[in-house]
């Protein structure tokens, strides 16, 4: 099977980069979206955020919740620019999601939106923790590091 992006059909439409900041991503998982056709239309063009959005195991079934998809202006049919997209994952899954959220405390982040090898819309959520501010201070200071020590291998080689 060829890579994800050796693919033409694969294209990240949204990525939320703060993500990996704010949260410690323990796990993530792929999943389908629930969309009308000129919310599709929309994606094409790539007009979506997720950086605001959320995930929540309501009532048995995952909801996208705050997530914008901009109008479609040549639709018959609009659509709402922020309403609750219903997420599709299998029921084993969706057992193990309400488990880490309600019991260990966990969080639902979306990480990226995207058409996946097939053409079909696909949202990567991540199971995360909140970090701390000292966490946050931790991560940018070992980023920098890593930057500092890839600029002095260059200067040496």
């Amino acid at each position: 099977m060829a890579k994800a992006k050796d693919n033409p059909n694969y294209k990240v439409i949204a990525e939320n980069r703060r993500a990996r900041y704010d949260y410690a991503i323990e796990d993530d998982i792929e999943c389908g979206v629930q969309l009308y056709g000129s919310e599709v239309k929309s994606l094409r063009v790539a007009q979506a955020n997720i950086a605001e959005s959320y995930a929540a195991v309501e009532e048995g079934e995952l909801w996208l919740v705050n997530s914008y998809i901009a109008p479609y202006d040549r639709a018959m049919f609009g659509h709402e620019e922020r309403r609750r997209r219903k997420l599709l994952v299998k029921q084993r899954e969706l057992a193990r999601l309400w488990n880490d959220t309600q019991r260990k405390g966990m969080t639902l982040v979306p990480l990226v939106l995207y058409f996946n090898h097939k053409g079909i819309a696909k949202l990567k959520i991540g199971i995360a923790k909140g970090k701390k501010v000292a966490d946050k201070r931790e991560t940018s200071a070992k980023r920098d590091w890593d930057r500092q020590k890839q600029r002095l291998l260059k200067e040496h080689n």
